[in-house]
């Protein structure tokens, strides 16, 4: 099916500003404070793939309460959006709630991030598809200029250069790294016309962060972290320089945190500034209060997550033990590398909760109390026991 970037958009109205609640809820804690990595970015980064029918309902992503989740994380400096639009509708919804709070933040007061490549429907990696792409979701966001735009999912369409498909990809640092075309040798290597693909769609962000100056930074985002390095290593060599940014999701987690591996190739390879990291409950495997049949991860891993999740309701019966301890050791792990975190974000309360487990792990030294480091061990030996701890599934 063909994207049509001008077909008219679903409208999803908000009543006057002042018709909105802005109680106590709507307040930031004034005990938590969001802290900033050492390149500007607030540790937590407001992931909006949840407003969209994807992880919500019709009626949540059309009334008010994306707008006052996005105000409340404003308020609390949480102050970097991101979006795309694969994720249906919201591209809208954020833009409608910005714009509606463009008085007490505007423009310059936050950093608005998206993806191009990938669709509800279809990839299309083609730079005029590219251009046409960053024109839509600037009419929907309301804004001329996108502070940083991610080419998205790039394994679906980068050659396939894997040891394995499934399994722990560090060895691609190390002695494998010829079976990953990782080797010195391989470098700036394209091995099909499916790299050609990633290398003109890159070069069409950089034209139109260079030249036409609506992107600000470009970055790649995906989830296997060979196949990521190799194609920041590719670019660079091929393009003649790096991009800014590159995103990995389910790999700084209670699960799998191999990024700490590769975060430092990142730089020194292929001259990316900056790695962040994204879902950091594992795409709700780490909240496994629903069926987890659809997940890609082996059946060894999410049955260990349903371990996980009953063994946590001796810690709080509530059923939000896991996730909580799974989002706090995440925050450790990224304040201690120095990469800010991408949550998915729905509502006031799960902006007050994210802020208050950063505020956990950064001010009040919850990582150094026995009780929660033998929780943490007790959470990885199941997967430990399986031989699945920093395992990565395959690409679906």
């Amino acid at each position: 099916m063909v994207v049509h970037f001008d077909d008219p958009d679903p409208l999803y109205p908000l009543p006057p500003l002042d018709e909105i609640p802005d109680d106590d809820a709507d307040k930031p804690n004034d005990t938590y404070k969001l802290t900033t990595t050492s390149n500007g970015f607030p540790a937590v980064i407001f992931g909006s793939a949840t407003f969209s029918r994807i992880y919500n309902d019709a009626d949540h992503i059309s009334g008010v309460t994306p707008l006052r989740a996005a105000r409340l994380a404003l308020r609390y400096g949480m102050n970097v959006f991101d979006t795309a639009p694969f994720y249906g509708d919201a591209e809208i919804i954020l833009g409608n709630a910005l714009r509606a709070l463009g008085r007490e933040f505007p423009r310059d007061s936050y950093t608005l991030v998206t993806k191009v490549g990938r669709y509800p429907t279809e990839f299309d990696y083609a730079p005029e598809a590219i251009e046409s792409s960053i024109a839509r979701s600037l009419r929907r966001l309301h804004t001329n200029y996108f502070d940083i735009v991610y080419l998205h999912d790039v394994e679906f369409i980068a050659d396939e250069k894997l040891a394995r498909r499934g399994g722990n990809h560090v060895a691609a640092l190390g002695e494998e790294r010829e079976q990953y075309g990782l080797n010195e040798s391989q470098e700036g290597e394209a091995y099909t016309e499916k790299d050609h693909k990633v290398l003109s769609a890159v070069k069409k962000l950089f034209e139109l962060r260079d030249e036409k100056g609506v992107i600000k930074r470009v970055g790649i985002s995906g989830f296997p972290l060979p196949t990521l390095l190799r194609i920041a290593i590719l670019i660079q060599k091929r393009l003649g320089k790096p991009v800014d940014l590159v995103m990995s999701y389910c790999h700084l987690t209670l699960q799998n945190s191999t990024l700490e591996q590769f975060k430092s190739a990142f730089r020194a390879r292929a001259g990316v500034k900056q790695v962040i990291a994204a879902s950091p409950i594992a795409m709700a495997l780490l909240r496994p209060s629903r069926s987890l049949d659809w997940h890609p991860a082996p059946l060894e891993i999410r049955e260990a997550a349903q371990r996980a999740a009953q063994l946590s309701q001796e810690w709080d019966a509530s059923g939000t033990g896991l996730p909580d301890l799974a989002l706090q050791y995440t925050f450790a792990r990224a304040r201690e590398i120095g990469v800010p975190v991408a949550v998915g974000l729905s509502t006031l309360e799960e902006v007050h909760a994210s802020v208050k487990a950063w505020h956990e792990v950064d001010a009040e030294g919850l990582t150094t109390k026995e009780e929660w480091v033998d929780r943490v061990k007790t959470v990885q030996d199941l997967f430990r026991d399986v031989q699945m701890l920093d395992y990565s599934w395959a690409t679906p």
